[in-house]
């Protein structure tokens, strides 16, 4: 069964590079919120294991690199597997899907999301893209378009 919500058979139109790009922006800051709030739950913990004062953990920046990175990539990964919609695409009242508009499968999302977080400047073919497609969406074979809901 298709996503799209459209029961005509018209596809709703393909999302260009300047709602996309917000959706990103807002996405990253979702993520940044949550890897906030997981260093808040382990200053928690450190607080209740060898008491006060709190801190945040500090760990080496190649940890904490690969940690944001893996956050990343459940976070849009999960999303877009589960719902076809992060909460940046839904502010955005996008959809991502694979070209037939079903929802992509777990392991395609998180290539998919593996590849934006990557490479973040794969947005920038979608101008050049007849079908307004990235170079992650070329690659995985998806398509972000505007939710027809």
């Amino acid at each position: 069964m298709s996503v799209t919500g459209l029961g005509s058979g018209t596809r709703p139109e393909p999302a260009g590079i300047v709602s996309r790009g917000v959706a990103a922006v807002l996405d990253a800051l979702a993520v940044a919120a949550l890897g906030f709030a997981v260093q808040v739950g382990a200053g928690c913990v450190q607080l209740l294991v060898a008491g006060p004062p709190f801190r945040f953990p500090e760990l080496p920046g190649w940890i904490s690199g690969a940690a944001g990175w893996t956050l990343a990539v459940l976070y849009l990964g999960c999303s877009w597997a589960a719902i076809g919609r992060t909460a940046g695409d839904m502010l955005m009242g996008l959809r991502v899907t694979g070209r037939a508009g079903r929802l992509l499968g777990l392991p395609r999302a998180l290539v998919r999301a593996a590849l934006c977080v990557t490479f973040p400047l794969g947005l920038c073919w979608i101008p050049f893209s007849r079908r307004h497609a990235s170079l992650q969406d070329l690659m995985v074979a998806s398509a972000v378009r505007y939710d027809g809901r």
